[in-house]
């Protein structure tokens, strides 16, 4: 029975039909495009798991615990490059759910102009199929290695594809919510259930360090690859490009007010960072379990699923598998609900205005099966899971620069947006070609500060100094453009900061227009840090410095009892 027995088998099937036909439901509540993108009438528990389903799934747990394999405990960095970011989502998310946007690209446009939001939603549809095609690609690695290759990554990834699509395209963002509810409790218990039952048969942590006789793998700073500096270059640059992700919008805002969205984003990412410590031991128990062997690391925890949670009762390893597939299915929902709307709201519609709304709401389902079928393409031509991940990195901050810019600073203008943006992706493109990492190594320097890295294709520029590069090359560029360009309207300017100024109120109605404020809701004066300057900085409130703080402290205890493992406590 595909290499897992007949009540897995039933099991996997009686899940995945349960959550289709929940997310189905939701196909009742819409009655319009916002109902489909942007539905604002979420809970905190709800926004909380729908913040950790959207940004967990089994391509992350395959990352991890493959980098684990490969290079010890400094794998995790692979799925931690968000942790020391995290605190500033409790000051990101108000700011995203005050700008009354249905995608971000919305945001764009308010700040700059309607090619700038084109620029911008173009970049993060190819970002949705990257990161849909990442999930596909993870989870295939993931099922193959549990059915011990009976299942071939290719059907997995089909079977997902057909019933995420088909409830998606019904149920919209309210079906990923409602789907992300449940995948995230049972993403959790798997997280942990499979880790001690192979401790158990490693003899606990200390068998593992027996059996491991090289040191460097309980480091979390692996000085040939993940360094501290390799770590700080991750951390800036996740940090500056975790706004301009598409589906971070939804986490933010589909709540009924701020504060919603707020608790339940940095709630559910914390979340997060506490499983991703499960899937980095459980693949560094990995290490001494298949010692002397030779395996596929992509395979590693399938294989550990395969061998273990058999023993625990009948159908865990079919349940297993199926919240695999459940959880990449709601995520990859939620990506492709978030391409869709960028599409029609902000590609689509401006050159067919004043179509119906029903129009539209198929305009966006089709456009939802599309960018699935691109993401399935790229899932195929994939070589391996940590080869898309690290092309996802450097895909998002490349509109997060103009982003910043806009926020902090009144004077970055639409030209600016282009070139900052356009300037990284030519740095990038640059950075990552053969030619010019052989013509680094020419230098003395290049090595001295190893700027140039040997690749498996040969030399190539270290990961960390292209992100700086690129990142600082697209800063100068956008501040120089600024200086050099005409100032952006006052009165689209005010507009702007306007809603940043003023919080979501309970009885506030959502069906106006996107970016702007209802009628009834009063603007609040400015407070800002350099009140007589060009830059935003808003005084932060009572709220925001407490979670802010209490955020550093829930990343220290994490690192710590990481860091605790590692020195063998």
């Amino acid at each position: 029975m595909l290499g897992i027995g007949f009540f897995n088998l039933l099991v996997l099937i009686v899940y995945l039909v349960a959550v289709t036909l929940l997310g189905t439901l939701s196909m009742r509540k819409i009655k319009g495009m916002s109902d489909f993108i942007m539905p604002r009438r979420f809970g905190k528990w709800m926004m909380t798991m729908h913040a950790f389903g959207s940004g967990t799934h089994s391509d992350q747990a395959v990352s991890v615990a493959s980098k684990t394999y490969t290079n010890g405990l400094s794998g995790i960095w692979y799925q931690w490059l968000y942790l020391f970011g995290t605190p500033f989502y409790w000051l990101i998310a108000p700011m995203m759910r005050r700008f009354r946007a249905l995608t971000t690209a919305d945001i764009f446009e308010l700040r700059y102009n309607r090619s700038v939001a084109m620029l911008y939603s173009l970049i993060s549809i190819g970002m949705m199929v990257t990161t849909i095609g990442l999930m596909l690609k993870g989870s295939g690695a993931v099922i193959s290695g549990a059915s011990g290759g009976s299942i071939s990554p290719g059907i997995a990834i089909i079977a997902m594809t057909i019933l995420f699509v088909a409830y998606g395209t019904a149920g919209g963002l309210g079906g990923a919510i409602v789907t992300d509810f449940v995948q995230g409790i049972m993403t959790i218990i798997f997280s942990f259930l499979l880790l001690p039952f192979v401790l158990n048969a490693t003899g606990g942590l200390q068998g593992v360090r027996e059996t491991i006789a090289d040191p460097q793998v309980f480091s979390l700073v692996a000085p040939s690859e993940i360094g501290i500096f390799y770590i700080v270059a991750i951390a800036v640059n996740g940090l500056i490009g975790i706004v301009t992700q598409p589906h971070i919008l939804s986490s933010c805002a589909a709540g009924k007010t701020e504060r919603e969205g707020q608790f339940g984003f940095v709630v559910g990412s914390f979340t997060k960072r506490f499983c991703t410590v499960a899937w980095c031991l459980t693949g560094l128990a990995g290490i001494a379990y298949y010692t002397g062997q030779q395996i596929n690391p992509d395979h590693l925890y399938g294989m550990l699923s395969r061998e273990f949670f058999p023993q625990i009762m009948p159908g865990m390893l079919g349940l297993f598998i199926a919240t695999l597939l459940a959880s990449v299915m709601s995520s990859c929902d939620s990506f492709m609900i978030s391409a869709s709307a960028l599409f029609t709201e902000n590609i689509y519609k401006p050159f067919r205005p004043k179509m119906s709304d029903t129009h539209y709401l198929w305009a966006a389902r089709i456009m939802s099966v599309l960018v699935v079928l691109l993401g399935v393409i790229y899932a195929y031509s994939l070589s391996d899971v940590i080869e898309g991940l690290e092309f996802l990195w450097k895909i998002g901050p490349m509109m997060g620069i103009a982003f910043w810019l806009g926020l902090f600073w009144r004077r970055a203008t639409s030209a600016a947006a282009w070139t900052s943006t356009l300037s990284a992706l030519m740095v990038w493109w640059i950075t990552s070609q053969a030619f010019f990492a052989n013509w680094l190594s020419q230098f003395d320097f290049a090595e001295n500060v190893r700027l140039v890295v040997e690749g498996e294709a040969g030399p190539a520029v270290y990961l960390p100094w292209q992100m700086t590069l690129y990142l600082s090359i697209g800063f100068l560029v956008g501040i120089v453009t600024s200086l050099c360009t005409q100032r952006t309207p006052s009165e689209k300017l005010e507009r702007y900061y306007a809603l940043q100024r003023t919080p979501v109120l309970q009885e506030e109605n959502n069906d106006a227009p996107p970016c702007t404020l209802p009628e009834g809701v009063a603007t609040l004066p400015r407070k800002t840090l350099f009140p007589n300057s060009e830059f935003e900085l808003s005084l932060p409130s009572k709220r925001s410095v407490i979670g802010f703080a209490a955020g550093w402290l829930c990343v220290a205890s994490i690192v710590g009892s990481l860091y605790w493992v590692a020195a063998g406590s």
